[in-house]
Parts: C-alpha cells; sequence; structure tokens
C-alpha cells in the first residue's frame, strides 16, 4: 500500500483503514448512543483497535479466505470487527442482532463460519445467551477446540463481559496473542481487489437466508461513488439509519461516512421494525419520515450492494413501493426481460436483469445458473413495467415475482391491493397472502393492521375494494392484527410466509375456511 494513499482512492479495506487514519487522525469517526451511556471512537481508534484484534486474528490461525462471523449492532464494535477482519484478507460474515434461535444455526451452517465475535448485550437483552439457546450443545465445550455437528467449521467464539460460558472466551483471547506489527503489514499488501471481503446474509419474504458475495475492489469503488451521490462531507454528522449488517447501513452510512471523515451517528434503536419492513406499501406519513434529500431510490439489494436506480420524484400515484427509475448508477447494465430473456417493449412488465462490476460474483454455494442468466445478468425477481416517454424511459417497479398470486389463472400483484387498502381511513398498512383453494387455485386474504385508535369496518372496506379493484383481485377474508403481531425474518423484511400460517389459523379457527 502506498504511502500517498487516500480515503478516496484506496481499493482495499486494509488501504481505506490506515489512509482514514493519516487523513482524519483523532476526528470522531463513530459514535453510538445507548440507554444506558454513549460511546464513541475516532479514526486513529478504529485504526489501532482493529490491527490489535487484526494481530490476534493471525495469531489465532485466520488467514486469507477464513470466514469469521461477527454479530453487532451499529456503533463502534462492528466497525472494529469488521476492520479487523477484512483488513487481514478474512471474509467478513455479519450477522443481524435480530435473528433467532433457528435462523442463527442456519445462518452458522450455511457461512462455515470458523470463528464467531459476538456483543455481549443490546436493547438489554443478551446475545450470548441467545446464541447458547440456539447451540445448547456448547455446553461442557471449551473455546478453540469446539465441535458441533450442527455447524461444523466453528472452532471458536469471544465475547465479553462477567460470567461468560466457557465455550465463549474473553476477548482476551484474541488480543493478548499477537503476530506483531511487521507480519500485519505484510498481510494487508497481499490483501488484493479481487480477494472478497464480505458476505452478506438475507433473504426474501419467501425464501431461506442466503451469502451473498463481495469483493473489495467492488466494495471500495461503490462507497467512493456514493460519497458523491450522497454529498458526504467532512466533519458533518450522518445518522446510520439502517443497520450495518444489511447492505443499506453499511454502504449508505458507514463506508461512505469513513472514507470522507464524517461521523457516523448511531443508536441502539433504528428502523427495523414492521412500520418500516423493506418491500413493504408504506403508509403515508411513514413516507414523509423517510423521505430525505435526493436521490430518491428505486431499486437496490445486497446483490447490488444497494440501490442502483432512482429517480427525479420521489413517488408517482399507483406506484408507492419505490421511486420510479430514470436513472441508473455508472457500471450497472440493466435490462426488464421476459421470461427467454427478450427485452419486454414499451407497457409491458418483465423481470429487472442486472449486470456490472459491484453485482455480487456468485452467492455462497448456490450455483451460478440459480440466480445469473448465461450472459451474466443477475436475475433479481423485481418484476417492472417499462415506460417510454418523450423525455426518456422511466422504469416503475410493480412486485416480487415470488410473491405474486394466481388467482383463477390471473396474476395478483398483492403491492397492488395493499396500495389500495392503505387509501382506507383506519388503514395503517395491508398484507395480502393466497392460501391454497381448490376452486381458485389461490384463495386472496388480507391482513390489516388499524391506525392507532382506528377501529375497522371490514364489510365496508370489503366493499371498497370491490368497486376499486377487479373482482378476482378483491380479497375474499380478512383478518385484523397488531403491529406488533406483524411476523419479520432477521433482513427485516415482513415474514409473508408466516403471515399466511397466521392467517389460515385465525379463519380455520372462525370457521371461514376449513383446514
Amino acid at each position: 500500500m502506498s504511502s500517498e494513499s487516500t480515503p478516496g482512492a484506496a481499493r482495499t479495506f486494509p488501504e481505506l483503514i490506515r489512509s482514514a487514519a493519516a487523513a482524519y487522525g483523532d476526528a470522531v469517526a463513530i459514535t453510538l448512543e445507548t440507554e444506558t451511556g454513549s460511546e464513541s471512537a475516532t479514526f486513529t481508534d478504529l485504526d489501532r483497535q482493529s490491527a490489535d484484534l487484526a494481530r490476534g486474528l493471525l495469531a489465532r490461525g485466520v488467514g486469507k479466505g477464513a470466514r469469521v462471523g461477527f454479530i453487532f449492532g451499529n456503533g463502534p464494535g462492528f466497525a472494529t470487527a469488521l476492520a479487523a477482519i477484512a483488513r487481514i484478507g478474512a471474509v467478513a460474515v455479519p450477522i443481524s442482532t435480530m435473528i433467532r434461535a433457528n435462523e442463527l444455526v442456519r445462518v452458522l451452517r450455511q457461512s462455515d463460519v470458523q470463528g464467531l465475535i459476538v456483543q455481549r448485550a443490546m436493547l438489554g437483552k443478551d446475545l450470548v445467551a441467545r446464541l447458547t439457546e440456539a447451540l445448547p450443545e456448547l455446553a461442557g465445550q471449551t473455546c478453540g477446540a469446539l465441535r458441533l455437528p450442527r455447524v461444523p467449521y466453528l472452532r471458536w467464539i469471544v465475547s465479553s463481559g462477567a460470567d461468560l460460558p466457557a465455550a465463549v472466551a474473553p476477548m482476551a483471547w484474541l488480543t493478548d496473542v499477537d503476530v506483531g506489527e511487521e507480519v500485519l503489514r505484510e498481510v494487508e499488501s497481499e490483501v488484493h481487489p479481487t480477494d472478497q471481503m464480505i458476505e452478506i446474509y438475507t433473504s426474501g419474504s419467501m425464501a431461506l437466508p442466503k451469502g451473498v458475495r463481495h469483493l473489495h475492489g467492488a466494495v471500495l469503488a461503490r462507497s467512493h461513488w456514493l460519497v458523491e451521490m450522497l454529498g458526504v462531507k467532512q466533519d458533518e454528522e450522518r445518522p446510520a439509519q439502517l443497520p450495518m449488517f444489511w447492505v443499506g447501513g453499511l454502504m449508505l452510512s458507514l463506508l461512505p461516512d469513513w472514507e470522507q471523515g464524517a461521523v457516523t451517528v448511531c443508536s441502539e434503536r433504528t428502523l427495523s421494525n414492521s412500520r418500516f419492513a423493506m418491500g413493504s406499501v408504506l403508509a403515508e406519513e411513514d413516507l414523509e419520515r423517510i423521505k430525505g434529500p435526493q436521490p430518491w431510490w428505486g431499486l437496490g439489494m445486497s446483490e447490488t450492494l444497494g440501490p442502483y436506480g432512482w429517480g427525479d420524484e420521489f413517488r408517482v400515484p399507483g406506484r408507492p413501493v419505490c421511486a420510479p427509475m430514470d436513472h441508473f448508477a455508472p457500471g450497472y447494465e440493466v435490462r426488464i426481460a421476459d421470461e427467454d430473456g427478450r427485452p419486454v417493449a414499451n407497457g409491458e412488465v418483465g423481470e429487472m436483469q442486472v449486470r456490472g462490476p459491484a453485482v455480487a460474483p456468485a452467492l455462497h454455494k448456490i450455483d451460478r445458473t440459480e440466480h445469473y442468466t448465461p450472459d451474466g445478468y443477475l436475475r433479481t425477481g423485481d418484476l417492472c413495467l417499462v415506460e417510454d416517454r418523450a423525455d426518456g424511459r422511466r422504469i416503475h417497479f410493480v412486485g416480487r415475482g415470488g410473491d405474486m398470486i394466481k388467482v383463477s389463472g390471473s396474476n395478483v400483484s398483492p403491492a397492488e391491493v395493499e396500495m389500495e387498502l392503505q387509501t382506507l381511513d383506519g388503514v395503517h398498512s395491508a398484507y395480502v397472502v393466497g392460501l391454497p383453494d381448490r376452486e381458485r387455485g389461490a384463495l386472496l386474504v388480507a391482513a390489516l393492521v388499524p391506525r392507532d385508535g382506528a377501529v375497522l369496518d371490514l364489510p365496508a372496506i370489503e366493499a371498497r375494494m370491490k368497486a376499486s379493484l377487479s373482482a378476482y383481485k378483491v380479497p375474499r377474508a380478512w383478518v385484523e392484527l397488531t403491529r406488533d403481531e406483524v411476523p419479520l425474518l432477521h433482513s427485516n423484511k415482513v415474514a409473508r410466509r408466516e403471515i399466511a400460517r397466521i392467517v389460515a389459523e385465525r379463519l380455520e379457527a372462525e370457521k371461514v375456511i376449513s383446514s
């Protein structure tokens, strides 16, 4: 790494860490406000503390390509763990702090992690206790020599605080061993832009978790562009509104801030709840809360390192989920294609397909043919409508391909029906699912969350829907949920399978449908 490198020219994560420390020194890089106090770290702190941890990882046998998981909320701990792992060429695997026991075991197994670094507590919950509940077979085992058939590659776990179980070592297990600064620098010099840096675990509303691979060069190039796109300024305070273990918080907050010398302001509480669940049709007042300044982002996903399309308008009538896209980031090639891979015509709907250097090269342990076309486009699963206008082309998101519901031979977009429902007084949010039905193929059902203090008149709502939608798009059964009853995946997406289960059970209990 050249001593003259700057954060804006970094091509690997070790280059970014060292150049940011040289450029911004003792300026505050990241702060965290909790219910019990606050903490912060400077750019020098992040460099020094992550270097200490990185040398310990090397001493414990972690090298290039080794896979290390970490469970941290937004804050200095997340930044330090990410930096320590990435700067030595290991693969950083951030894991959601909201993940539940069975999901956690699946992610640990799917990701093949060798070691795991865990924040001790968050929002009053002991994350180590959650881990030992998920893996009761940790009892009686020792850190460094773990033998867990359900998570066969995992050998060590470290955390902080008192009263750790024997299977979980204190952080000193890593930081009290050292290979020396000279070895660390030589290791960093062998980290290349083409090496994998991170694996982001995500899941769709109907899918199991999958690991999305990204390379150092792609992550850094994307960060450089986002600094300009977002207008990040040195020393400005920028709230981190999304968790950093997802691509949104990582690429829209942490990395551009780190590169440009801004202060990343974190809170234990982020927009991680059913009110702002990703991919949902949001209520108008919630849209206003997250609207913010331009750019008005359209589509983005873990596989594309965040948003890649945006529009000159925030929303247009009838398209409530994302902005109509008339701009796309440099380096992304997009096409809206039919089932045979041919571009669709004006006014037609097809799948958004994307390729380019920032698009994930692969998904962990999943054959490329499952998600990529033969000519290298990622099949996103997003259905979009093409609108050719005199002033150029706009692309409108209309729904997820896997979420479409076939009713009496016709496709129903849940987002379209949810949008209509949420225009009604008293309805805060709506979730439309399909239940198996012998006659229609699927029985369309709506789960409604009322606004605070509202009482829903379900027969009147059904009548309104019959007046505004085609008959096959009108739900045939209705269930009312509280906001707390809306089930979420650890990726903060609504768990539509779980909603379908809840709805089916209630309708069966009410004798509306038979099992």
